[in-house]
């Protein structure tokens, strides 16, 4: 039975066990049911509450190796990169193949940009990050009672499982 179902059951339970005009008890034997249901809805909570706290902590334990295999990904291509440069620098140019053809070493032409006095870059060549909000900011202005127009405060429930 769902958490809706047995809601639904209690409320039925109710309105069918009290006289809504006398308030008088019509059937016992309904108030012991609400009982039993109302049990039931505690263990269901329970146990989503439950089910709730194994998610996350399976979703931390997740971040975690997907952090560690972050770390592993960032020396594999450190050392790849460092090794890429060693060769580099050993050869100093020269161009290299293996006797078998399973690795070769080639150069190419490349260009790029270097920027030596950004100040004097013209602006038609400069590109500016699309603007951000400060909400922490705008917050602390909203509460100390300045209006800043286009943002408002929004009060909101945040349930809270341990």
């Amino acid at each position: 039975m769902t958490l809706y179902e047995i809601n639904s059951a209690i409320q039925a339970a109710v309105d069918n066990c009290i006289d809504p005009e006398t308030g008088e008890i019509l059937d016992e034997s309904l108030l012991d049911a609400i009982g039993g249901l109302q049990m039931a809805r505690d263990e269901k909570i329970e146990n989503i509450c439950l089910y709730i706290k194994n998610l996350r902590s399976d979703a931390d334990q997740l971040k975690a190796e997907k952090q560690a295999f972050a770390k592993r990904q960032a020396a594999a291509e450190a050392k790849a990169d460092r090794l890429t440069k060693y060769l580099s620098d050993v050869l100093a140019g020269e161009k290299w193949k293996a006797a078998d053809g399973r690795a070769a070493i080639s150069y190419r032409k490349t260009t790029s940009v270097s920027i030596t006095d950004l100040t004097q870059v013209p602006e038609a060549f400069t590109r500016i990050p699309d603007p951000v909000p400060d909400k922490a900011a705008i917050k602390t202005a909203i509460q100390n009672g300045q209006d800043v127009p286009g943002a408002e405060i929004v009060t909101g429930k945040s349930i809270q499982i341990r």
